[in-house]
């Protein structure tokens, strides 16, 4: 198996008027197109229905209804079990794969396991990798600012859904993600997005049934996505800042679970190159776990650590940031 060697294209320049955050690289690669934007937030919060990308909302509302067909056709115990299975199954796909792999590159695998990581976080019909990445990666270039395709901002739902049916947001810049681009199956397995979570209904179907697609399917779908849009949203709105991020982002601990680690959004946004988003012992990041669990194997390698200075209380926005949560007791110095 052939290791990706890239060019990263994801440690780009944080186009704002103070300083980058400590630790975060600050070269832009010479390929990479500026992104025309404003340096002050948005006050641009409403747009007429008409401004959306209606008919794309058309399948995300059917399939916020299908499951209530389960109503009438009833469920057994195997499908809520194959909902929750595939849920964190697809979150994993979510958070190791579209955020920490392709959009930062935060460690290194082989060619067959890249596409196995794409393949498994489009099951989750959040479209394809390279357009996942590239988005994301302008949203750290100007977080919470005009040009972040999910400025929360603009509010909770903008942040949250309503940016997904905005026209400019509908197509895969290439441009901003050549490091990946280059590879020919993931240019055709992000074009044909649905592939994936066809596959998976399908097998759902042969699994268990008209029953198994409502709940082990599309239930964990919806679960999925808005387990996903929540980092969007709810964490640059509700929790603590420990750093300061020049944006909105915040550490919270409860969407961290649901996540499997992604909570630690303000540790994220002040470093985002770390593989390891709970910076502290305390904070739980299961996708890491699982990551070095792989590394064991030989799967992946090269994981990021956070430097340590993000250690370093001088860096702390607030002495609570970094206080565990009751019950759990801190070590006298603070751990990697």
């Amino acid at each position: 198996m052939s290791e990706t060697n890239a060019k990263d294209d994801s440690t780009m320049t944080v186009p704002r008027s103070s300083p980058c955050q400590i630790g975060q690289v600050s070269s832009t690669p010479a390929e990479t197109p500026p992104i025309p934007a404003s340096t002050t937030p948005s006050s641009d919060t409403e747009k007429p229905l008409r401004y959306y990308h209606q008919l794309g909302a058309v399948p995300f509302v059917i399939a916020h209804l299908v499951p209530l067909y389960a109503f009438w056709t009833g469920t057994r115990w195997q499908d809520w079990a194959l909902c929750a299975g595939l849920y964190w199954a697809r979150m994993f796909g979510v958070t190791a794969g579209y955020h920490r792999y392709f959009a930062h590159r935060t460690y290194k695998t082989s060619r067959i396991f890249q596409f196995f990581l794409a393949f498994l976080a489009q099951t989750s019909a959040q479209k394809g990798a390279l357009w996942w990445g590239a988005h994301h990666r302008v949203h750290h270039r100007l977080s919470d600012l005009e040009g972040d395709p999910h400025n929360s901002r603009k509010g909770f739902w903008y942040s949250h859904v309503g940016w997904l049916f905005v026209p400019e947001n509908q197509d895969t810049d290439l441009s901003r993600i050549k490091d990946l681009a280059k590879y020919p199956e993931l240019v055709w397995l992000n074009r044909y997005w649905l592939v994936p979570p066809t596959v998976l209904a399908v097998s759902t179907y042969l699994i268990g049934g008209t029953s198994a697609v409502l709940i082990g399917f599309f239930l964990s779908t919806l679960f999925t996505w808005h387990g996903t849009f929540t980092i969007n949203s709810l964490s640059h709105m509700l929790g603590s800042q420990r750093y300061e991020s020049n944006d909105d982002s915040r550490n919270n601990w409860f969407l961290a679970i649901l996540t499997m680690g992604e909570g630690w959004h303000n540790n994220h946004h002040h470093f985002m190159n770390s593989t390891r988003q709970g910076f502290y012992w305390w904070e739980y990041d299961v996708t890491y776990y699982i990551l070095r669990v792989l590394a064991a194997l030989r799967i992946v390698w090269d994981i990021k650590e956070p430097p340590a200075r993000v250690f370093d209380p001088s860096t702390h926005k607030a002495a609570t940031a970094s206080i565990p949560p009751p019950g759990i007791v801190a070590p006298s110095k603070a751990g990697g």
